[in-house]
This record gives C-alpha cells, structure tokens and sequence, in this order.
C-alpha cells in the first residue's frame, strides 16, 4: 500500500502540464493551448499582423500586371500616351474588347483551344492516375528503380525531342491537327506521375489489403476507393494540365498551319502581326485579357482543391 501511494503522486508529478490539461480536455485544445508555437511559447501579438500585411503586400505586387492589363484595356489610345501614365481610366471605353474580338476570328480560335484543353485534361487525369498508382500501390520487383528512369526524363530538354517527335507526326499525317496536341497526354507525363504518386503513398496499406481481401481486383481499387481519395492532386493535375494546354504556344505553332484548327495563342499573335504598323495596345491588351481570363476562373473555382493536392495534405 505504501508503495502504490508513493508512485502514484510520482507519476502524476512526471505528466507535463500540457499532457494533464489534454487529459481533463479530452484532447480538445484549451484557449491557454491555442496561439501557441511547436515549443509551447505564445506568439507575439504583432507576429500574425506583420505577416499578413507582408501577403497583402507580395500578393498586390503580383496583382500589379494584370491591373495595368485590365486598366489600359479600358483607356483610349490617347490616354495611353499620357506622361505620367493614369493609375485609372479616365473614360471606360468597352468597345475596346468588343474591337479586340471583332479583329481575328476569336470565338474559332476560343472553340479550337477549348476542345483542345479539354481532351488533353481528361487523358492527362487518367493516365498519369493509372501510372502513379502502379508505383504507389501496388509492390513490385524494380518498382522504385523504374520510376527513378522516370523521374530522369524530366532533364531531358524539350529542343532534343521537337524534330524525332515532328517527324513522327508528319509520318502519321497528323500535321495540321489537332492529335500532336492531345494524343501525347495519353502517355503520363513525369511530373504528374511524380506529383500523384506523392499523394498515393500516404494511402494506408492495410485499407488497400483489405480491399484485395474482399476479392477486389486492382482496377476496382483504383476507382472506386483510391480515386475518390486523391480528387485534390488530381485536381492539381487537372489544373496544371488546363494551364499548359490553354497557353501552349510552341506546339500549335509547329504542327497548325491553317487558320481553321489554330488556337487562341496563335491567334493573338497574329493579331499582333497583323497590327503591327500601328498597334492598338488598348485593344491588344483586351484581347489578351480575354485569353487568360478563363484561366483566372478556373483557378479561383478550384482554389481549395488545387492548394490541398499541392500540399499533399491527403491522409492526417
């Protein structure tokens, strides 16, 4: 009795303070417990307001261009040759958008573009899915070798590849198409394969045996329980994909030469040509905001999952 007595006070004196507040709180973090640092220091009060002021301040400053894009996409060409230049327009002049469309076959250029970055979203998602899977989920003999094989194919530069892979294409009669542009994505890229297999690792193995317990074959456990699961990094992908696709210029320049399969890119550099003894740059900088504006929405719409697949923040 006196032994058990002497040792249970001790034990009680060797619980941290934070251990004994976490029992009484069932684990529920205590207001003394919040705003509190790894170490356990409180953090000052200034810390939080200093870091949010040097955000604001890095995100305005990346906010910049695109301001000055949408605010001499509204001045008059004489406004825009005021010195010193005006932070505001002094008239909105709309017309300059509708002058930037009515210049070059723009919703031709848009439909092409579309279609385009929408095919080459769908196969770039399941490929690179299919691929990253293999190298995460399931064991196999030279698994992590292999894909170090992959991983190297990212240092190969793209001006190595630009005349086998055009020979290729013209071989194929796929010059003047759109098929050098989609057809590539069904074979996965290495880092979306890289960047999916991450997010697939922290998969727990025992959800996945148990799967394959219950007589679940491999492609049932891909899209119906890993699938579902990894819908931020592949958002992530989908978005890089989008952004890639939609922005390519060097491609469609290469293997689109009449003007009916052509895409915004091209387009907007043709207007450019076309203009160029006397450049409207009110009207070229409206038609090159309507090019990346969808970007911007798409972005904006899947904010949330495009942020937690880059962080990989997948399984607690």
């Amino acid at each position: 009795m006196s032994t058990t007595t002497t040792t249970q006070p001790t034990q009680q004196r060797l619980l941290s303070e934070e251990e004994s507040e976490n029992l009484q709180t069932g684990g529920v973090p205590t207001k003394e417990q919040t705003g509190r640092a790894k170490d356990g220091s409180k953090h000052k009060w200034y810390s939080s307001i200093i870091a949010r002021v040097l955000l604001i301040g890095l995100s305005l400053l990346f906010l910049l261009p695109l301001y000055w894009m949408i605010a001499s996409a509204l001045k008059s060409g004489h406004e825009l040759s005021l010195y010193p230049p005006t932070w505001f327009p002094q008239t909105i002049h709309w017309e300059n958008f509708v002058n930037a469309v009515n210049a070059m076959p723009f919703w031709s250029f848009f439909r092409n573009t579309a279609v385009i970055t929408v095919l080459s979203v769908i196969f770039a998602v399941v490929s690179n899915f299919i691929v990253a899977y293999g190298f995460s989920c399931i064991d196999w003999k030279g698994r992590d070798k292999l894909f170090y094989v992959v991983l190297a194919t990212l240092f190969i530069p793209f001006p190595v590849t630009l005349i086998p892979m055009f020979d290729l294409y013209a071989n194929l009669g796929w010059v003047n198409t759109w098929l050098p542009l989609i057809v590539p994505n069904l074979f996965a890229s290495a880092f979306y394969t890289f960047l999916l297999r991450q997010f697939l690792l922290q998969i727990p193995k025992d959800m996945l045996d148990a799967a394959r317990l219950d007589a679940a074959n491999e492609w049932r456990i891909a899209w119906r329980l890993v699938f579902p699961t990894a819908i931020p990094a592949l958002t992530a992908v989908a978005i890089f994909s989008a952004v890639g696709a939609w922005n390519d210029f060097m491609g469609p320049l290469i293997y689109l030469q009449d003007v009916n399969v052509q895409t915004l890119s091209i387009g907007l550099q043709t207007f450019r040509q076309t203009n160029q003894q006397d450049i409207q740059f009110n009207e070229l900088m409206a038609a090159s905001f309507l090019v990346i504006a969808p970007l911007i929405i798409l972005f904006f719409v899947f904010q949330r999952f495009f942020l937690k697949g880059i962080t990989l923040g997948g399984f607690k």
